[in-house]
């Protein structure tokens, strides 16, 4: 292939129908593929890019909205592509389509602050934004699509929420469930071309990922980074909202499982750590004893609607896919700290 060109012949095959649904066997490990990557830029994204390269023909496609390959080098490697797109832009999307054997849909608007903000970008980026790539893909042959989505859709409560079950979404006047709807109504694109044109896909919902390279709002970067200069944690509200975070490198495991096992088509599937549910005042205090800081933590009145229960029930994603976490909470803010030491003002 010749990786100076953008554009190459597409190969006309008609996707089968449901109960046609033709399985392209990856043989449980990625080699030899050529795979995009959007949102590749990004946090999950760039980890994703990291674990595949080396096997792998890799397209970045991004707008570097948030750029957390500027912690990376593997962006100068020969089999790595990275092309400057937004996701809102079609016919660019069409061309690199043509390429791929297999999609991982990481790009997305989010972030309470940027969400809230900007609920116009959040529902054209999330929502359009798939259906452009699933347009892109309509008469192409694909190995498998992975669309990346979110704990959000199960609202503001969710104990060990399944994905069979009820998702919920707050107010329309709130903006900040145009995060939640836009992208469970991608999650019905991606589920309907699997119903009606035999796209071989898989949804993932993320419950609250972090670890090294990590940008923008997340309650661990801030804490981890306030910590670090011995500054205030931020807390805001009572601080008993609970959350259960998985370290960035077991999310990745549970990504590329949901793209190697053929039994995870046509499903949504959960990937978390449940077993690291915690309060976020209680979270603040770990951190601060784990980094042996001299911070403060403070509450401040909350003005904007939250989450207040969030643990994943990851069942399915163990009987399907053998996804197991494996790294503690103590053990992912030791990881994560000695990451932000040496390159948080880059951070910020």
């Amino acid at each position: 292939m010749n990786w100076g060109k953008i554009e190459i012949p597409r190969i006309k095959i008609k996707m089968p129908y449901p109960l046609e649904v033709k399985i392209l066997s990856l043989k449980n490990t990625l080699h030899g593929k050529t795979i995009l990557v959007t949102g590749g830029a990004g946090f999950i994204g760039s980890h994703l890019v990291d674990k595949l390269k080396e096997n792998n023909k890799i397209i970045i496609y991004d707008n570097f909205y948030r750029d957390s390959l500027k912690f990376t080098n593997f962006t100068y490697e020969k089999n790595i592509k990275v092309v400057r797109g937004d996701v809102l832009n079609r016919s660019l999307l069409t061309k690199i389509l043509k390429e791929v054997d297999i999609v991982f849909h990481m790009a997305a608007i989010a972030g309470i602050n940027t969400i809230t903000k900007s609920p116009i970008t959040t529902m054209k980026v999330n929502l359009i934004g798939t259906y452009n790539i699933l347009e892109g893909l309509n008469e192409g042959h694909i190995e498998r699509v992975i669309l990346a989505s979110t704990s959000e859709v199960y609202g503001p409560y969710a104990y060990l929420g399944k994905e069979d079950g009820p998702t919920t979404q707050g107010s329309v006047k709130e903006p900040r469930w145009s995060y939640a709807v836009s992208k469970l109504a991608a999650e019905h694109f991606v589920h309907s071309y699997f119903l009606e044109k035999g796209l071989p896909s898989t949804i993932i919902r993320y419950f609250n990922i972090y670890g090294p390279r990590q940008t923008g709002e997340s309650a661990i970067h801030k804490f981890i980074s306030s910590a670090i200069k011995n500054e205030p944690l931020v807390i805001y509200g009572d601080g008993l909202q609970i959350r259960a975070w998985c370290f960035v490198d077991d999310a990745i495991e549970g990504t590329i499982l949901s793209a190697i096992k053929e039994e995870a088509i046509g499903h949504v599937i959960n990937i978390g750590n449940p077993k690291t549910a915690i309060t976020i005042a209680s979270l603040a205090e770990k951190i601060v004893e784990t980094l042996g800081s001299n911070s403060n933590i403070i509450y401040v009145r909350k003005n904007f609607p939250d989450v207040e229960l969030r643990v994943p029930d990851i069942s399915l994603a163990k009987s399907l896919l053998g996804y197991e976490p494996r790294v503690g909470l103590t053990e992912g803010i030791k990881k994560t700290a000695e990451f932000y030491k040496y390159n948080l003002a880059s951070l910020l």
